[in-house]
């Protein structure tokens, strides 16, 4: 049993939500990344049961809490089943109900910049960007989307310049930040097109 996470008031905890099916070290990487670049104390990673705008269901809860156990094992980094156990399916349904278990706890909210550029289509998207400060990191082939997108262009003048990343957690929203890293280009579709990720577990991550 994961539990719910521990987190005391005034932490920076960074929110890295997916379906992690299966986990890789691109998120492993831009986990490290944000840990450095945003200041935070924590990242929680939150294993989704589903992806809304995704058709097709993930592998097994089960099986994708041991594969991101086994790419991600840092002690500052919480793998985490908690949108399961809070019975949410949109992210913005998450925030709510961690911001009202974890009063004074400064989330972050962390994506990639793929989905900057389809951001205006998640559910209540202006809530979230009004409410949660969000980190953005350039992906590969994602960066001009990512200039064009909505949210982007409806909240330019909220985006935080990407050398004073480090004060992401403590603006008070709406505020965002987009930082380049050395990118990596891992890809959770092409994993599993490859087949057998569930199988390696035992061994670690290939």
């Amino acid at each position: 049993m994961l539990g719910f996470p521990i987190a005391m008031a005034e932490q920076a905890i960074g929110l890295l939500g997916g379906s992690f099916d299966p986990a890789h070290e691109g998120h492993a990487h831009i986990t490290r990344e944000a840990l450095k670049r945003f200041g935070l104390d924590r990242v929680w990673w939150l294993v989704s049961p589903g992806n809304p705008l995704k058709p097709d269901a993930p592998a097994p809860m089960a099986d994708r809490i041991a594969r991101a156990r086994a790419v991600m094992a840092h002690p500052r980094v919480v793998i985490s089943d908690i949108e399961a156990r809070l019975g949410t399916r949109y992210t913005a349904e998450t925030l709510r109900l961690l911001m009202a278990l974890y009063p004074g706890v400064r989330f972050v909210w962390l994506m990639g910049a793929d989905n900057l550029a389809s951001f205006h289509e998640w559910q209540d998207w202006d809530w979230i960007m009004t409410n949660v400060p969000i980190g953005i990191f350039a992906r590969p082939g994602s960066r001009l989307a990512a200039r064009g997108a909505r949210a982007a262009e409806e909240y330019e003048r909220f985006r935080l310049p990407a050398e004073a990343a480090v004060l992401l957690p403590r603006c008070r929203p709406p505020a965002w930040c987009f930082v380049n890293v050395p990118m990596l280009d891992h890809s959770s579709s092409a994993i599993r097109a490859e087949g057998g990720w569930r199988r390696d577990l035992r061994g670690g991550p290939r």
